[in-house]
């Protein structure tokens, strides 16, 4: 019970990730039992904050790929907790959106400038729109704290004809995701996210994991470890319950009608 038995310190970056590092030292300096972190730069920073604190992740998309754990398995040292890694999942966004655009041709992918490596998430996308015959533009966000980047995306991907577009998953794109469902409305042009958070901002849709669901487990981890658990005997867990979203608002700003069969599927529609 909060307040009796527990005390929770709050830090939050405000979407400014430039200011992670800062957060995570004076957490380690308050010398807290055990550090939650949402999202891989969070986990980043608290990682290089301390290698004795207990760390739970509750959402990094690829915690054995960024040096963060040695396994799943056996994580190894003081981090555990839940990973959204499904690299699949991209390739089911792909689907639903063909199955929205039957004409999808070119799919342009808004990713961060400093993550262009062909890493697990993208593989799978490729393969994907290689089976679909889809041809991928990618849109390379460089600073995307500067509107005008986000909108030279936008702009790229209506001269490259882009009859769709994706967005991979990323903290620091994340931050702008109004201003990106504002653009997607404005140009018309069907996207489909990695998080809940656009589609409440405005976007078209939403395919992906429950994020809600992570945290409420990710509780689960901090009892063990405050109970005496060691983080490295605790095996990092992937996600179990996906969600989908569609916003018919959106969609009828873009001029678009969403089938009958895609829409029984969604768990939540926003009229």
């Amino acid at each position: 019970m909060e307040g009796k038995n527990i005390v929770i310190n709050w830090r939050s970056a405000d979407g400014k990730l430039d200011r992670l590092p800062a957060l995570a030292t004076e957490l380690a300096r308050l010398k807290v039992a055990v550090i939650v972190t949402s999202g891989g730069s969070a986990t980043r920073a608290a990682n290089e904050a301390t290698n004795s604190i207990p760390i739970v992740m509750t959402n990094d998309s690829d915690p054995v790929g960024d040096g963060i754990v040695s396994s799943l398995a056996r994580p190894g040292g003081n981090i555990t907790g839940l990973s959204t890694l499904a690299p699949e999942l991209n390739g089911k966004r792909l689907e639903i959106l063909r199955e929205v655009v039957p004409k999808l041709s070119r799919l342009a992918v808004l990713r961060p400038s400093t993550n262009r490596g062909v890493g697990r998430h993208v593989r799978e996308l490729e393969l994907a729109a290689k089976a679909m015959g889809v041809k991928i533009q990618y849109l390379d966000i460089r600073d995307a704290s500067n509107p005008k980047d986000i909108d030279s995306a936008f702009r790229a991907a209506s001269k490259g004809r882009a009859d769709g577009a994706l967005v991979l998953a990323s903290g620091i794109i994340s931050a702008q995701r109004a201003q990106i469902a504002d653009l997607a409305v404005k140009t018309r042009l069907p996207v489909i996210y990695h998080e809940g958070r656009y589609v409440e901002a405005g976007g078209l849709m939403f395919y992906g994991v429950s994020l809600t669901d992570l945290s409420r487990r990710a509780a689960t981890y901090v009892d063990k470890i405050l109970k005496g658990r060691e983080p490295a005997d605790l095996p990092v867990e992937q996600p179990m319950k996906f969600e989908f979203i569609i916003n018919l608002k959106a969609a009828k700003q873009i001029g678009l009608t969403i089938p009958p069969n895609v829409l029984v599927r969604a768990n939540k529609v926003i009229r």
